[in-house]
């Protein structure tokens, strides 16, 4: 659905993307993490067409998509910074909506006034809280049956039940037209009940990028306890961190479950343990040998 190649933009003197190779699958729900000032926000405004590459290639459903108005009218961009009419209200923007985007769906804004029903359509958008004006945002976007769903932090500023309901309208509307969902989010942990797919970006560049559960594979959390401790691991683990409470030790090591067994059943010990490992844990460990390794500061 989505590809990047090569993909390069400076902002005078500074190199924001750095060669960006990316690959959304059609359909998929792909969360895009990162560190601040990775790129990611200026990624997602390549791909929209808003910005126009230094270099590299921008395609969505194989074509160009700068300056292409009819994949343009098959996209929704959602970010964080909103943009609204001075003296707009919703039905303003419905109308608005309705003149830009060809699919645009009047029964299912009316069908939507049920889930937004705390918001006023005839009050200015401007004047409305952030989370509504969020709400109102998504109302909108999901009356258009879009292709493509880009997010920049989609759900910042919404309480934890219209939270849930955006994801689940979000879900409805990828089943019912296939729509492919692209998020960025430093909500990790949120990320990781929604996406099958996940792109580390660091540095203007894709660090990572896999399905969630090849992902999970790349990294394995372990416990193990020693009659004696240990005193060396074996060369094969290549241990990312490791901390003990007497005779238990809890590592994370590069690679699969299976790998780290075998390794630690070396060293003749008591038990193993897999643990299931976290998204926000992926990450950390990941972009640990990336600069990115929590730091020991003494105040």
């Amino acid at each position: 659905m989505v590809r990047t190649e090569g993909l390069r933009k400076n902002f005078g003197g500074f190199c924001a993307l750095d060669g960006v190779d990316m690959h959304v699958p059609k359909g998929a729900v792909y969360g895009l993490v990162g560190p601040n000032g990775a790129g990611k926000s200026t990624l997602l405004r390549h791909i929209m067409g808003i910005y126009r590459q230094d270099a590299g290639t921008v395609l969505v459903e194989g074509v160009p998509v700068f300056e292409n108005k009819k994949v343009k009218g098959e996209m929704i961009f959602i970010s964080d910074d909103l943009f609204y009419f001075q003296q707009a209200d919703t039905l303003a923007m419905k109308r608005f909506y309705q003149g830009v985007y060809p699919n645009f769906n009047e029964k299912t804004f009316e069908k939507l006034r049920e889930v937004f029903k705390n918001i006023d359509v005839k009050c200015r958008i401007r004047k409305l809280s952030k989370g509504m004006q969020k709400q109102v945002s998504f109302w909108l976007a999901l009356c258009c049956a879009p292709k493509l769903l880009v997010l920049d932090e989609p759900v910042d500023g919404l309480d934890p039940v219209m939270r849930r309901q955006i994801w689940s309208l979000i879900e409805e509307e990828r089943n019912k037209w296939g729509t492919t969902v692209l998020i960025s989010s430093h909500n990790l942990r949120e990320l990781e009940e929604v996406c099958g797919h996940v792109g580390i970006m660091h540095q203007g560049k894709i660090k990572m990028e896999r399905s969630l559960l090849e992902l999970q594979g790349t990294v394995t959390k372990v416990q193990a306890a020693f009659q004696q401790g240990i005193s060396a691991l074996p060369e094969s683990l290549e241990v990312l961190h490791m901390s003990n409470a007497g005779r238990v030790y809890t590592m994370i090591v590069k690679g699969g479950p299976d790998k780290a067994r075998a390794g630690l059943e070396r060293l003749h010990p008591l038990f193993v343990d897999i643990l299931p490992l976290s998204l926000e844990e992926i990450f950390i460990y990941e972009m640990g040998g990336a600069d990115y390794a929590v730091q020991e500061i003494l105040l």
